[in-house]
């Protein structure tokens, strides 16, 4: 929310600096995100003077250019080459010098510079209306008046305004402070607090009276609850044109673009006093009656920004006679909008129901000024008022009659909300006690009033717009951040209970491995748990038996929740690769969410992605691509990580993986892992191979939880390594010579692993080559060669019987 300090003083007279205000807007939750300098004109017209058009004659190389010699109030007239039709001697024009930075209309910076044009020197630039930033003409330069003194800086002859814009980052329990007055009613209490007294102005609608009833309108609300407060007036003989420069200029300031003198003061009230309005052009108005009502379901409509929009049974709605015209606190339709020919207008002011407008906005995807402060709750005591200030304003800048009397339809008042507040409570939540008479200051300064005083507590009535204020504790809130969290003394010691915890807790597992991960380079994401529903039907035709629908989705792209982590993960593989970051590799905890004949699961996952080098090119080394065996060897760490061990794997093929392997224990499915299809990756526009690895993260966890530290001393004797170079059969895998090994000798044998693999036309067709190395350990004593010669005959013996090997 952007919050202009021009504006915010004409409700409250303050002369601190903006940064000043920032803090302590910032202390009293308000947190000022940044503040911008804004200039009603770009670049203040720094460096642009008044020029006298001394002489004028033509170029001698040019037809269409003039070369002038101009008085800018120096010693010297300077000579400028000017291609503008309408110059001529003796005139006073804008004149940019040398090193002036020119801000255009077109959103272009132009810096001046001396040089020549077609020959002749041309020292500054006489400027026309949208090369100052003034206007959108470029017919011809821009001619001041004649009394003007050369040299005089034009900045002084326009109502330039320079402000300071706050960003303030609003929480959504904040809807009183969606305005002006809301920043400068807590601006008030906070300084309140520091000693310093201000009073509110609040703008004045003493004038506002009826000038004729000329234009009557019948009002109805046939749906109460959605519309608890309606309020209209006619406006007629008003003439729409441009606004004038201070309400442009206060728009202009936080982000808004002018469109013409009555929609203008609509979005000035709204971001004033925190109510939307809406002007209706009165003579399209059908049967000159207003309904506020809900339609048929399926009803077609057409909205401001010319999108035809299928209307909800459920959507409130502002009608004529015979059809909608604005979808109610969220946007205007076409046909009834203000132009340029309007000449009367219906303005319309009302609170709506806060869970139907957000309902609506969601449903049509709209996010306007208008729903963002109906869905949180407006003031709705202050409808009234705001459409008599936007009234007079419109009739001030149109000269438009007021033709009606307020259409006021309020049939059941909303109550203020009534709190007791205790003293105990205060002192014994913000652990300092604070004295009665400053509660009581705080208090009124927020307009709360104190209705009694006990010596417990405070019988205290909030006003209906602090939404957000609803029980004691908020009350308790309210006083804690206008007496200043600062404020408040820290004990020098801090008393805790230690709770009995486990190291197999989810969130110390997900640090430790997490921490594992990070340490070998991977990166944790933290991806939306919304997908597009396109990516599981390309995955999985069945889709739509295990997908949660979402009820009212932000767009179709993210209409159901996902099934599987790999979608997110690719997402942000694609995002990377696409910024010149091709070598990834990425870890993310997450839920999956699927539908079931008996409800609704969720099922925690630890997912990897692995993609391009796994060592970059150096000149030490060559760069080295990542692999499944990569991937494979990151899976074992975690599991080992955990404690896990002696679990098996199964190779499967599955509609995520065009290869892959699945690790499971004691019939658990721990892991799948693989190499992601070319068909889902084309979906992401993926052309390098992508690695992916997907933990059932509960299994895991509970698995983890029955395992015991082991540990042992290191042993004192030696180890030993043997080799064997051994043919096999193709088909006959690695894991087979592990089994036969360690059941061959169960005591000795510590360690095994293949460091070479071998095939080509030496061998025999059919056959490959391994390269084992076996470790042999005794840790009572020291292994002999014989000894060492009998353990390695029994295993290649074994081998020989159970594989057909052969020693090469």
């Amino acid at each position: 929310m952007q919050i202009s300090l021009n504006w915010l003083r004409q409700f409250i007279q303050i002369d601190w600096e903006a940064t000043r205000i920032s803090e302590l807007l910032t202390d009293l939750g308000l947190e000022v995100e940044g503040i911008t300098h804004f200039e009603s004109v770009p670049g203040g017209l720094k460096g642009v003077v008044v020029g006298h058009v001394l002489t004028c004659i033509k170029h001698p190389n040019a037809d269409k250019l003039k070369l002038t010699t101009v008085d800018i109030g120096t010693k010297e007239p300077v000579q400028i080459v000017c291609g503008a039709p309408n110059v001529a001697k003796g005139q006073k024009v804008p004149v940019a010098t040398i090193g002036t930075a020119l801000h255009m209309s077109n959103g272009e910076t132009l810096v001046i510079k001396k040089g020549k044009i077609r020959g002749e020197v041309s020292a500054g630039m006489i400027c026309a209306e949208d090369e100052l930033g003034l206007g959108d003409s470029h017919d011809g330069i821009m001619i001041l008046e004649a009394s003007l003194v050369p040299g005089t800086p034009v900045a002084e002859l326009f109502e330039i305004e320079n402000d300071q814009v706050f960003e303030i980052g609003l929480t959504p329990n904040r809807a009183d402070a969606m305005s002006h007055y809301g920043v400068a009613r807590d601006l008030k209490a906070g300084l309140r607090q520091q000693g310093v007294q201000k009073e509110l102005m609040t703008p004045s609608i003493s004038n506002f009276n009826v000038a004729n009833r000329s234009l009557k309108m019948a009002v109805k609300v046939e749906d109460k609850t959605k519309a608890p407060r309606y309020c209209g007036v006619t406006i007629s003989n008003l003439i729409v044109q441009p606004s004038p420069s201070w309400l442009k200029n206060r728009l202009k300031a936080i982000g808004l673009k002018p469109i013409n003198n009555v929609v203008d003061v609509t979005n000035y009230v709204l971001h004033e006093l925190g109510q939307p309005l809406h002007a209706f052009d009165a003579d399209r108005i059908f049967g000159k009656e207003i309904i506020v009502r809900t339609v048929e379901e399926g009803t077609s409509f057409m909205t401001l920004d010319g999108d035809e929009r299928i209307l909800d049974k459920d959507d409130l709605m502002i009608c004529d006679a015979e059809k909608p015209m604005c979808i109610a606190g969220v946007f205007g339709g076409i046909n009834t909008g203000v132009t340029e020919n309007t000449t009367s207008i219906f303005l319309e002011s009302a609170y709506f129901d806060p869970i139907s407008i957000r309902k609506t906005a969601k449903r049509h995807g709209l996010n306007t000024d208008a729903s963002f402060r109906f869905e949180r709750g407006i003031d709705i005591n202050n409808v009234e008022y705001a459409l008599q200030r936007a009234a007079l304003l419109i009739c001030e800048l149109t000269g438009g009659d007021i033709t009606s009397d307020i259409v006021d339809l309020y049939p059941k008042k909303k109550e203020d909300h009534q709190v007791f507040l205790t003293f105990e409570k205060i002192n014994a939540l913000i652990g300092q006690e604070i004295p009665k008479d400053v509660i009581k200051s705080i208090l009124t300064s927020l307009d709360i009033k104190v209705k009694s005083v006990t010596e417990t507590g405070l019988g205290l009535v909030i006003p209906f717009y602090r939404i957000d204020v609803q029980r004691e504790v908020d009350v308790i809130e309210e006083i804690l951040r206008v007496y200043g969290y600062n404020n408040i003394q820290f004990e020098p010691k801090l008393n805790a209970s230690i709770a009995p915890t486990s190291r197999f807790e989810d969130h110390k597992l997900q640090n430790n491995i997490g921490d594992l991960l990070a340490a070998q380079g991977f990166y944790e994401i933290l991806s939306n748990s919304l997908s597009n529903p396109d990516h599981a039907k390309a995955m999985d035709a069945e889709w739509e038996k295990d997908s949660v629908k979402i009820l009212n989705p932000l767009s179709s792209e993210l209409s159901v929740l996902r099934t599987s982590m790999l979608f997110s993960a690719l997402e942000a593989a694609s995002y990377n690769i696409n910024r010149k970051r091709p070598n990834l590799k990425l870890f993310e905890f997450g839920k999956t969410y699927h539908k079931t004949d008996s409800g609704h699961l969720e099922k925690e996952h630890l997912s990897l992605l692995i993609t391009g080098d796994r060592v970059a090119e150096s000149w030490t080394a060559k760069s080295k691509t990542s692999d499944f065996y990569f991937l494979k060897a990151q899976v074992e760490q975690i599991l080992e990580k955990m404690g896990l061990r002696d679990y098996s794997s199964v190779g499967v093929v599955t509609s995520e993986f065009s290869e892959g392997i699945q690790l499971v224990k004691d019939n658990t499915p721990l892991v799948h892992l693989g190499v992601v299809h070319k068909s889902i990756r084309k979906i992401f526009d993926l052309k390098q191979e992508i690695l992916f690895a997907n933990f059932d993260w509960a299994a895991l966890r509970k698995l983890a939880s029955r395992q015991q530290i082991v540990f042992k001393s290191i042993p004192k004797f030696p180890a030993v390594r043997r080799d064997f170079a051994l043919m096999l059969n193709n088909e006959v895998p690695f894991k087979d010579l592990e089994e036969i090994a360690y059941r061959t000798e169960k005591n000795l044998l510590k360690d095994l692993s293949l460091f070479d693999v071998y095939t080509g036309d030496k061998l025999p067709k059919g056959k490959k080559s391994y390269a084992v190395s076996f470790t042999l350990q005794d840790e009572s004593k020291t292994l002999t060669d014989k000894h060492i010669d009998k353990i390695m005959n029994k295993i290649k013996e074994a081998y020989e019987k159970q594989l057909g090997a052969e020693l090469r």
